[in-house]
Parts: C-alpha cells; structure tokens; sequence
C-alpha cells in the first residue's frame, strides 16, 4: 500500500453569467437584499444543450492536461453529482466516453454538496489498496435545472460548474499528499438539504443548516487536520463547500486557520454543490495564491447532512 496525491486540479464553468440585477428581474429580491444574506454577486448558469457529463468533461480535459497525461493513463473516473438526469450510462461512463478513457472503472458518487470530497476520499483509498494507479476525480453540478426559479430563498443561491482532480499514487519514498478523511453525516436531520420530487427541486431549511455548519463542524475540520499531523494554524488555505459566505467566514474562523487564504468563490459563482471545492480550489491555484506543497483543508458539507474533509497538499 502507498500513499496518494493531487498530481493537477482544474475547473469549467458555463458562459452565461446570471446577476443579481437580473434575478431582481425574476423574482422579488435586490442585489442589496442578496449580497447582505448570501454574498453571492454572480453565478454562472448552463444551457439546455450543457448537460453534467458536459461539463465534467471540460474540467476533466483541463486537469488531465495540467498533469501531462493521455486518456490512457487513467483507470478510474469517479463523479460527484447530484444532477444526472438518467440513471444509466453515468455520468463518470460519459465523461470517460467523452474524453477517450479506454477501459477505466466508473461510478458516480451522490452525497450532494460534500460529494467532491467523500470522492476524493474514495479515490485515496483505492490508490492506497492497489486497485488504481491513476484516477480523475470529478465534482459537478447543474443547480440550474433542479431549481424553482419562482422560489427567491433557493434561485438566488445556485450556479452551475465542475471541477476536477488527478489523483495518483506517490512514490515510495515521497509522503502522501491526501491526507486522512474525517467523514460522516446527521441521517436524522437530512431533510434539511433536499432534491426532490417530479420534479426534482431544490429546498433547505436555510437556518438549520447555517446553525450546523456554524457550531458542530469546526471541530470536525480540526480533527481532520490533526489527523494529517498539522494543526489549522499550519496551513496555507481553507476551501469549504462554497455554500453561503454567511457560512463560510465564520466557520473558516473557527477552525483557527490564522495563516490561511480562505476561498470566497461563492461570490461569483453560487453555491455549485458538488463542484464547488474542486473549483475554488483550482482557482486559488490559477491565480498563485497557493504554492505548489502547500497543505490545504477540503471540507465539504450539506446534502444528508454529510460532511468530509482532508488535508491535502497543492499540486
């Protein structure tokens, strides 16, 4: 068994840009009104002819470019989604169909907003039992289509996007650059984040789940971190789910990360669900905020009540 890490990261978003000022247009709401409950100033929003696996694509393209591999090399594709429309062929068989993949295991992982990190996780353990060498790890989501756009509460927060990682075994005489997973989830109160019904929309109860994330989740990131050797004054940045930046500040507060950039994506591109740490992450990355070795806290919550995080090292 060996340890594994994030050999390259990249990320896709649609070109349609949806502002506040527009939904203002929509419904009865205001940039002010926005901004001051949620942050976000802008979202990006996917056409009817985008479908998941599409945008999964592009991201997944741009990470396996970013690590100079083929296709070829990779043996695993995991998609973190809560958006495929069809049960079968997957979005990870698409994706994989898509890019050329020739022979890879594919699946797709639903555990909504925490399900980039929960599959980043899976692909760690998989590395590290020997079943793959090289695996794109894929979070992506098409809030768009699951959203009540009469609805000002939920509207007002979605955007679309992917992100997408390459994760590969490490050497062996290099340390791991995933780090320990800290999973788990509240069953009892997963009604709170729901994408239900015929059909599918998206409802939460907003102040139950800004009370969760804001007092039971800091110690569950610094668990995380201890389990990677490191203590949150440590590292280099914080990527949370980027689900409200009500939520975020103040968590990434408590977590005690001193030192750390804390990513604020959610400002320009809502609340994606599953693709929203791949795709701050990336960013924070393009723009060399991050330097290449840095440890980073991924944690990620929401859907189910779920939550998983690690601490992973920048590519």
């Amino acid at each position: 068994m060996t340890g594994s890490r994030i050999a390259a990261i990249g990320h896709y978003q649609p070109a349609r840009v949806l502002t506040n000022k527009d939904l203002a247009g929509m419904v009865d709401t205001s940039d002010e009104w926005i901004t001051s409950r949620v942050g976000i100033r802008t979202r990006r929003i996917a056409g009817p002819d985008e479908p998941v696996d599409e945008l999964a694509g592009h991201a997944a393209a741009k990470a396996l470019a970013a690590a100079g591999l083929t296709p070829g090399d990779i043996d695993l594709v995991l998609v973190a989604t809560s958006t495929a429309v069809d049960r079968s062929p997957n979005m990870a068989a698409r994706v994989a169909a898509r890019l050329g993949i020739p022979s890879p295991a594919v699946m797709d992982l639903n555990v909504v907003c925490a399900g980039f990190t929960h599959a980043l996780a899976t692909a760690d353990h998989t590395v590290r039992a020997g079943a793959a060498t090289r695996a794109l790890v894929i979070g992506a989501d098409k809030m768009s289509e699951v959203t009540d756009w009469t609805d000002r509460t939920t509207c007002v927060l979605v955007g679309d996007g992917a992100g997408a990682a390459v994760v590969e075994a490490c050497g062996p005489d290099e340390e791991p650059g995933i780090g320990p997973v800290l999973w788990g989830s509240v069953p009892e109160m997963g009604n709170a984040v729901r994408i239900e019904g015929q059909p599918a929309r998206f409802a939460q109860e907003g102040q139950s789940v800004y009370r969760w994330a804001t007092t039971q989740l800091p110690p569950f990131a610094r668990k995380a971190c201890e389990r990677a050797g490191l203590t949150p004054a440590d590292l280099a940045a914080v990527v949370l789910h980027q689900a409200n930046l009500r939520i975020i500040e103040p968590l990434a507060e408590k977590i005690g990360a001193v030192n750390a950039v804390v990513a604020r994506d959610v400002t320009e591109s809502g609340n994606t669900s599953a693709a929203s740490i791949p795709m701050a992450f990336s960013k924070l990355v393009e723009r060399g905020e991050i330097s290449s070795g840095d440890p980073v806290l991924l944690f990620g919550f929401g859907g189910n009540l779920s939550y998983a995080g690690q601490v992973v090292r920048c590519p």
